[in-house]
């Protein structure tokens, strides 16, 4: 009964915007938990700690309508903690966990009407996921429980082998009466951006890729503006204000991804230059290479090399951000590079193997070895180290499938660190453990229902 009224009121409303009877409505639910047991996530514990363990949950309901000209999404979500708020009452323990949001809410205008069926024009508007290529510089961090998602504007030139989109954002804290400044510190717990950094007051880019037949091939453009500010002291406390104007800082390079025979080829190359989020001038570059091999119908095996530069060369920076992406996917499972926690401004060189094997229809395995080394010397005691490693990390992950809508995924990783990784410049750990763990269980469960008119 329930969808017959469904379809009714479907049809009413195209019937009364004079189009063509032809309507979706999607609607889709996720409850995601993750029991973790982190015994040095994030940064090796220091000796005497006790490892953490608990299980966090995100709770989606999505939307999606989809009729001639216009699509509409909507995702609310929470994010929160077993046990984070007491059990009789309807509010956070603290104003920094408040977790219930709206993760996206836009809409898409087709400009070009329906019956150019060689390419299409379309304009979205409103909070989304921008996510490009790899996800390297711009992903929705799904892994992350919140993941990630912008306010803004994109424009979309598509065809069979050539899209073309220019992305738009300009933040503001609220409704204001005068002045357009911007307080980029997040509320709570997080960062903006995957190397730490606060969040951006504008953002624009523009991406071209180019589809071929074993691959494609696409260029991305991209400037950010941070809001200038100065520092001021008073009765002791050091607190910062905001001044007129911004800078900008400014990422462009290629990615490239290509099939030949068996064998998956994908490199990447990137300069990032302007002044950064502390008002410092940049000029760094990112390298990635890396090539994977159908070994059998149920084993695949590769390896692959990063380079982020860092360090700096006068008052010049030429520590790399990797933006607004999905670290988590790159620079191994425990996050101890190119997330919250921070391992100074040397850069990062990151060796790999990775391996794939699907035991059977439902269940795969990936084991993954990474040598993290420093990109520039690190000063230890006034001197630079000759020491540039900072350990391997071993992530073993077993994916099992129930059903479409059921799934069971569990991991562990150990990081063998040296006492480069916590030395002071670096993360800064005294008395540190030199082998960390952290293991995890997640259960995904995603139903989703399509009704059409």
């Amino acid at each position: 009964m329930k969808r017959k009224w469904i379809s009714f009121g479907l049809f009413g409303l195209c019937w009364t915007a004079g189009t063509p009877l032809q309507a979706q409505l999607s609607i889709g639910a996720q409850v995601r938990t993750r029991t973790e047991l982190r015994g040095g996530q994030g940064a090796p514990l220091p000796k005497g700690a006790t490892p953490a363990f608990f299980t966090s949950q995100r709770s989606r309901l999505s939307m999606g309508f989809n009729s001639y000209r216009l699509k509409l999404g909507l995702t609310a979500q929470d994010v929160r903690v077993w046990g984070q708020d007491a059990s009789t009452i309807n509010r956070t323990t603290t104003a920094d966990n408040n977790a219930l949001m709206l993760h996206e809410a836009w809409a898409e205008i087709a400009l070009l009407d329906t019956t150019v069926k060689a390419q299409t024009l379309n304009l979205k508007l409103g909070r989304q996921e921008w996510v490009y290529d790899d996800s390297r510089l711009l992903g929705n961090l799904d892994w992350l429980q919140q993941a990630r998602r912008h306010d803004g504007a994109l424009l979309k030139y598509d065809k069979a082998t050539l899209s073309v989109h220019a992305g738009l954002a300009f933040n503001q804290n609220k409704e204001g009466a005068t002045g357009t400044n911007y307080n980029n510190t997040p509320p709570g717990n997080y960062t903006a951006t995957t190397n730490g950094g606060s969040m951006y007051k504008s953002l624009q880019f523009l991406y071209a890729a180019k589809k071929y037949k074993a691959g494609s091939t696409s260029f991305l453009f991209l400037a950010d503006q941070f809001n200038k500010y100065h520092m001021n002291t008073a009765n002791g406390a050091t607190t910062k204000v905001f001044d007129k104007g911004t800078v900008s800082r400014f990422t462009t390079g290629l990615y490239t991804n290509t099939n030949i025979g068996k064998t998956n080829l994908s490199a990447s190359a990137y300069y990032q230059f302007g002044k950064n989020n502390t008002l410092q001038q940049t000029s760094a570059y990112l390298l990635s290479v890396a090539a994977m091999k159908t070994v059998s119908k149920k084993l695949a095996a590769g390896a692959g090399v990063d380079y982020t530069s860092g360090g700096t060369k006068g008052s010049t920076s030429k520590a790399f951000d990797p933006l607004y992406g999905t670290p988590h996917k790159f620079w191994g499972l425990m996050d101890y590079f190119y997330v919250a926690n921070p391992f100074g401004k040397g850069g990062l060189v990151d060796y790999y193997l990775k391996s794939k094997y699907k035991a059977s229809e439902k269940l795969g395995l990936t084991a993954d070895l990474h040598q993290f080394n420093s990109a520039t010397a690190i000063a230890i005691d006034g001197k630079n180290s000759s020491n540039r490693s900072f350990g391997q990390e071993l992530d073993l992950v077993a994916n099992y499938t129930i059903t479409k809508q059921i799934g069971i995924e569990a991991g562990y990783a150990h990081f063998f660190s040296t006492s480069l990784l916590t030395a002071p410049a670096v993360k800064n750990i005294a008395n540190a453990r030199s082998n960390a763990n952290w293991a995890y269980v997640m259960v995904n469960i995603k139903p989703e229902f399509l009704f059409k008119q």
